[in-house]
């Protein structure tokens, strides 16, 4: 993030009331009869935040993301604007010295505002996504306490909510350059207020005679990256009566460890500056050799920089400064002739997309650096490298851009411009976007010039499913156009050397590093030319995601399925009558329909049937026999969800590159309490799809092609790997191993996907009818697990009702923990074991009479490859999983059956032990380094949790599980 000399940034001691409450002026409000404390009718503010929350957090209003209360709250269709048009108030000290000026910033105000500051006005123009920068230095008071009050007034057109809903609602809104899922879509319900509100950070600013203006950060490549440039352009005001003489310096540095950089340039320029007058600077361009480069989650490290801009001015000293945090990288794209989708490169390396699509982090803009970083960690966490900031949402903040420079997520960010409202829907929308064309393109360059220097930002689009109206659209495809240098994808067959003297130098463009694209399902995305070609959004059969028909286009930005949440979330988030499941209805075509309690469909609860449209799919829940209650509901649906979208990556990867270049998941998570399309709720609790994305789209992958059952091994890096092993498993739910392969010595090229045999367990002789599946994916040469993959399995036309008796199972497991405490941050490192007896540790005669049994793996690519049953694995086995408990907590879980301890999952609770029921225990949010996860017997799982927890919080870890119902407490920190 972008940081300023002397900068103090106002988020606390804000003041609140509605505008029709207050009998004062702006004028008196900062002069005469200032507000003093929280009483009637000023309140506590939320400041960043809106209207709404601050309401919520005073508790004037119901929280409208419990239950149905957000119906409680009074839509402003209903009570007009004025109701929601508010005064917010605080003070802050600034005095300034001699040739000093201050600057009053407002990064984002939904929509427009009269600013009042020492009894003097200014108008605050409209646009939610523009920054306002107001120069106050002739108006603060001469002893330093200044009196500042805000004006807020809410979009200009609101809209109204038809009863039917729908998305977007009447679609007013697209008439606003605002977020436009306020009014409501099939996966949110209306934001009442329609975020009113000073939604973003407020700060004071002082600077010298001159003043630094967004400057703009660009690299070039030469030498097969061994040769890097840095450019850098800033435009600088001089706000004083005379000519400022100017040394202007920019410092580049890299952090080593503990406070430890190294300086790694230091250029020192000077020149004259007119009086009341803004010039443009470029710096000679800075040489780099080698550098330290910045590579997408699951590519290499995400190498920053530190780049300080300094200006002096003679006689003053400093006058300003600015830093921001640089990636040496270089973003290409093009559209790929093998499948018609957008290639992505990074530094020249293709980049196979697996990503998910991003509204926003909280419906009311209650948005934080904290929240941030667990937002875009969980996408880290999950595998992912490219998050799609959806075009009805957010131009998304430099503190979400910042997590994602330092995370690996590369961005995709949409102007405010979806379909839905702009030119479709019922009523049908307005095809002409905004009503103020200049003031949209007034934000849009606005923004770029916000986000430019963020090395994760991949590309600019247009909207979503609808272009730009063709004069916006032509002046971003202009203002948006590459630098010369970035409009080739070869890097080899540019020239060595510098960039042409007759060349701009590309920090000069408003971007010029990264493409426009004009909308989400063009040029290279969906089919390319708008059609509506992207989805599905419903529960599909896994095996489907496999097959040649399932998706014909090479990029889909958007594909959605079922995200059920956990029940503690839907107990924390509703009354009881929340609680209940839904109603099974058979169908005359034989299919199940869910039919949903109304609280469950008011929070847009996607069913985990689809008996309606053509793809018909069958209930899942059912597969696994009639649902009992919440927490079995709530279960099932967490087996399903990790089913699902595992396929959906394995699907997808298995076709990398010969079919598609990426996909993004429609969505990540949710802005509110929904229950559709979501790896981690509201409240921040993964749901087991979570862990089926992480385990798919971990860049080295073995996985099962549910359409053909063969084995594939997936290499997403750009290093070969050899020396490898898989080893093969079947465990049925007696607790014996029917099949077992070990396959050693393989090679995988890069970038590649490669079949290496086929599992024919379900064609052998008497295969069970309900099995679970391991694959392992070593490396010879250490020992190490390089992938884990475990399926539970039924045979064609079958189901999963064996696993319900399966859960009487008492299977054995030993738990170790060690706990580690700095300042409130636990770190709890867990090893659980299944201590059931191994097959493989009776004797040799098990080995060699289930091999007789059983069909032979198939070999598809033989090479030097040598396929045998123990040999190499046996001799490491124990090897690999053998560890010390010395120091270590051990918890112990008896059983006396023998079996595959199945769907293990934990979860982290305060140690009170009286609540009321529907009380949430949960700490939250936690980092797993796996979760949901099954252990063969005699396996081994590590699993790291981390956590903060409030002063005076107590932990307990549980650990929950198919066979251990109601959990099990295996630490609890004293």
């Amino acid at each position: 993030m972008a940081e300023h000399h002397r900068k103090l940034t106002l988020d606390r001691n804000w003041l609140v009331a509605r505008s029709t409450e207050v009998e004062f002026t702006g004028t008196q409000l900062t002069t005469t009869h200032p507000p003093t404390s929280p009483s009637s009718p000023w309140m506590q503010a939320l400041v960043p935040g809106t209207v709404l929350a601050t309401l919520v957090k005073n508790n004037l209003v119901p929280d409208p993301f419990y239950g149905l209360q957000n119906e409680e709250i009074i839509d402003i269709a209903d009570s007009g604007r004025e109701y929601y048009t508010f005064w917010f108030f605080t003070t802050f000290p600034c005095k300034l010295s001699t040739n000093q000026h201050c600057d009053l910033n407002f990064r984002g105000i939904n929509y427009s505002a009269d600013l009042y500051l020492n009894g003097h006005k200014t108008i605050l123009p409209k646009g939610m996504f523009r920054r306002h920068s107001v120069d106050v230095t002739d108006i603060l008071n001469p002893d330093g306490d200044n009196l500042l009050a805000v004006l807020v007034h809410p979009p200009d057109h609101p809209g109204r909510i038809p009863p039917e809903g729908g998305q977007g609602g009447d679609h007013e809104i697209g008439k606003d350059v605002a977020a436009q899922y306020v009014e409501g879509w099939d996966w949110m319900a209306p934001i009442r207020d329609r975020n009113t509100g000073i939604w973003d950070e407020v700060s004071v600013c002082v600077t010298g005679p001159v003043k630094i203006i967004d400057p703009h950060l660009a690299s070039t490549f030469f030498d097969d990256y061994k040769r890097a440039y840095l450019h850098i352009t800033t435009e600088l005001e001089n706000r004083s009566s005379w000519t400022a003489e100017c040394s202007l310096s920019v410092q580049v540095t890299m952090d080593l460890e503990d406070s430890i950089f190294l300086v790694e340039h230091l250029q020192i320029q000077t020149l004259s500056i007119p009086a009341k007058s803004r010039v443009e600077y470029t710096f000679p361009e800075l040489l780099f050799y080698k550098p330290n480069l910045w590579w997408p989650n699951g590519m290499g490290k995400q190498s920053l920089y530190n780049v300080v801009i300094s200006v002096d001015v003679k006689g003053f000293g400093e006058s300003d400064s600015w830093s921001h945090h640089f990636g040496f990288r270089k973003i290409e794209s093009h559209i790929d002739d093998a499948t018609g989708g957008r290639l992505f490169k990074v530094n020249g390396e293709p980049i196979f997309i697996r990503g998910g699509n991003w509204i926003l982090s909280d419906g009311l803009l209650r948005l934080s650096k904290k929240r941030y970083n667990t937002d875009i960690k969980f996408h880290a966490d999950m595998n992912f490298n490219m998050i799609r900031c959806w075009g009805g949402g957010l131009a998304e903040r430099p503190e979400f851009y910042h997590y994602c420079d330092y995370y690996g997520l590369l961005v995709w960010q949409e102007f405010w411009i979806t379909g839905d409202v702009d030119g479709r829907g019922v009523p049908i929308s307005n095809p002409k976007g905004p009503l103020d064309h200049d003031l949209f393109l007034f934000c849009a360059r606005d923004t770029v010039k916000l986000l430019r220097n963020h090395p994760s930002l991949a590309l600019w689009v247009g909207g979503n499913e609808q272009i730009p109206p063709d004069d916006i659209n032509t002046a971003l495809k202009y203002d948006l156009r590459l630098h010369p240098y970035f409009e080739s994808t070869d890097e080899h067959s540019k020239p060595v050397g510098d960039l042409s003297p007759m060349l701009r130098d590309p920090s000069q463009y408003l971007d010029g590093t990264r493409i426009y694209v004009q909308g989400s399902m063009w040029d290279g995305f969906a089919d390319g030319m708008g059609n509506f070609t992207d989805g599905p959004y419903q529960i599909q059969y896994p095996e489907d995601f496999f097959k040649d028909y399932f998706y014909k286009y090479g990029f889909n930005p958007e594909v959605g399925s079922v995200g059920m949440p956990v029940a503690s979330t839907i107990r924390a988030t509703m009354p009881s009558e929340g609680w209940k499941i839904p109603v099974f209805k058979k169908l005359s075509n034989g299919y199940v329909k869910e039919v949903p309690n109304p609280i469950w469909e008011y929070h847009k609860y996607i069913p985990y049937s689809n008996p309606d449209n053509s793809d018909k799919v069958h209930d899942q829940i059912q597969l696994y026999g009639d649902a009992k209650d919440l927490d079995d509901f709530c279960l099932k649906a967490q087996l399903i969800n990790y089913i699902q979208y595992r396929a959906l990556l394995e699907g997808w990867t298995s076709r990398m590159w010969t079919k598609y270049t990426g996909v993004l998941i429609w969505k990540t998570q949710n802005p509110w309490t929904g229950l559709r399309g979501q790896f981690y709720d509201h409240l921040l609790d993964q749901t087991a799809g979570f862990y089926g994305c992480r385990c798919a789209a971990e860049p080295v992958h073995v996985q099962l092609n549910l359409a053909t059952y063969f084995i594939e091994v997936v290499n997403t890096t750009s290093e070969p790997l050899s020396d490898l092993a898989i080893e093969v498993s079947v465990w049925d739910l007696e607790g014996t191993r029917p099949y077992y392969k070990v396959r050693e010595n393989l090679f995988l090229l890069p970038k590649k996907v490669a079949p290496v045999g086929q599992m024919n367990y379900p064609k052998s002789k008497n295969p069970k009818p309900v099995y679970f599946l391991l694959l392992k994916l070593y490396d010879m040469s250490d020992h190490r697990i390089i992938s884990r993959n475990f399926y539970w399995l039924h045979l064609s036309g079958g189901d999963y009702k064996l696993l319900e008796p399966y859960r009487t199972k008492k299977i054995p497991l030993k738990i170790t923990t060690k706990v580690l405490l700095e300042e409130s941050t636990y770190n709890i490192q867990v090893h659980v074991t299944n201590t059931s007896k191994r097959p493989d540790s009776e004797s040799s005669t098990f080995e060699h009479s289930s091999r007789a049994m059983l069909d032979s793996m198939e070999t598809v690519h033989s090479g030097a490859a040598k396929e045998h049953d123990s040999g190499w694995f046996k001799r490491i086995i124990h090897r690999c999983f053998a560890g010390k408990s010395d120091g270590l907590k051990v918890c112990e879980i008896d059983g006396h059956d023998v079996g595959v301890a199945f769907f293990l999952h934990f979860s982290v609770h305060t140690s009170k032990k009286d609540y009321k029921e529907g009380e949430d225990t949960r700490i939250l949010p936690v980092h797993y380094s796996d979760n949901y996860f099954s252990l063969v017997p005699g396996e081994t799982m590590p699993v790291n949790i981390s956590f903060d927890v409030p002063q005076g919080v107590t932990p307990r870890v549980v650990l929950h599980g198919w066979n251990y119902e109601g959990g099990q407490t295996i630490l609890e920190v004293v």
